[in-house]
């Protein structure tokens, strides 16, 4: 079976820092993404740059700030960036293919199952899907955007059931501290959990043209080890770089996962849906669901925020604010407030519920 590989490129590797494209570095992406694909390889690229393309076409002085200008921007760069990609794989024989997909899109189960049924196909007939976020329609609050497509290209490789992610950025690898302002910074060669001293190491903003920086990618690293997918975060910057990369031999950082990948509905559960509300756990309840492979009952219930329905996801939350995971849940949030800390045969002389457990373990799937 062909090894499937998704790529994802970030603004900054794609276009100038006063804005427009950058035909020759796409050209150069388009042939290490070809020596792959006509190697055998299975090739997605997730990228970014629409807004970066358009901005100085449309007008603006500088990235646009304002949502509506921002869309208008990526309304006019989109068309650019493809028509760059085009040009650029049609020299090695290649179509490309645009799949444009929000926040939205991952959190409906059979939008999500249509994308994943044209990326298949596309790919069956060997055909590259060029995919980005659809900034024109995406709403510009933290929870909906992907950041810079960091988490875009990690929910697409889970999705796909890919055996790699290759997330290009400038930096080689992710180091102990900012190698440009200490020399003395050693670069982390491989992570296989990433821990709070990892995510504290990630820094912060990305670059001027672009929205991600290293936290977002190794928050991408996470979602796509939690699916049983190898990350690498690193450089390409020369010929064959891409090709070494994917082999293990390239310059920067891997994340390997000793995870196999979820069954599609708890990836859909864990990473594709939208928490209505929040419940929060005592530790017997915690201990529980983490390490006891357990429901969730009232009893380990001390408060709840937001209001849901029966069949909505809600994000559970440990006393500490730690996010534990999430679930489908089978009561509203009144009747959760309602019986919450209560025995079961106390909740069930209070009221009427078809099934007793808040969380069932067959609707849960852990993120801490």
């Amino acid at each position: 079976m062909p090894e499937r590989i998704v790529v994802k490129i970030g603004s900054s590797s794609l276009t100038s820092e006063e804005g427009g494209l950058n035909r020759e570095r796409i050209r150069f992406f388009a042939s290490e993404l070809a020596a792959l694909h006509l190697g055998g390889c299975d090739v997605m690229l997730v990228t970014s740059g629409a807004v970066a393309a358009g901005f100085r076409q449309i007008g603006y002085s500088s990235r646009p700030k304002v949502v509506h200008e921002k869309q208008a921007a990526a309304a006019v760069g989109q068309a650019l960036l493809m028509q760059a990609y085009q040009d650029a794989f049609s020299g090695f024989g290649i179509v490309a293919a645009q799949i444009l997909l929000t926040r939205a899109d991952f959190s409906n189960r059979r939008r999500i199952q249509n994308a994943q049924m044209t990326i298949e196909e596309l790919i069956k007939q060997r055909i590259i899907p060029v995919i980005n976020e659809n900034d024109t329609v995406a709403t510009d609050e933290l929870v909906l955007k992907f950041g810079d497509n960091d988490s875009l290209s990690a929910l697409v490789a889970a999705m796909t059931k890919a055996s790699k992610l290759v997330i290009i950025t400038d930096m080689d690898g992710l180091y102990t501290e900012d190698p440009r302002k200490n020399p003395q910074a050693v670069k982390i060669e491989r992570v296989d959990q990433i821990s709070p001293d990892i995510m504290k190491l990630a820094g912060g903003a990305g670059s001027a043209v672009g929205t991600g920086g290293m936290r977002s990618k190794i928050e991408a690293a996470r979602i796509a080890m939690r699916g049983g997918v190898q990350t690498f975060i690193g450089k390409v910057q020369d010929s064959g770089d891409l090709p070494r990369a994917v082999e293990g031999n390239g310059r920067g950082t891997y994340f390997d996962t000793k995870l196999h990948s979820l069954p599609m509905k708890k990836q859909w559960l864990g990473f594709h849906s939208m928490p209505q509300g929040r419940i929060i756990v005592d530790d017997g309840a915690a201990n529980a669901l983490l390490e006891g492979g357990k429901s969730l009952l009232p009893a380990g219930v001390t408060d709840i925020q937001g209001e849901f329905l029966p069949g909505d996801v809600v994000e559970v939350k440990s006393r500490y604010g730690e996010t534990l995971g999430r679930g489908v849940v089978n009561y509203a949030a009144w009747q959760i407030q309602a019986v919450a800390g209560l025995s079961t045969d106390e909740v069930k002389r209070r009221i009427d519920i078809s099934r007793i457990e808040v969380i069932h373990r067959d609707e849960w799937v852990t993120l801490k």
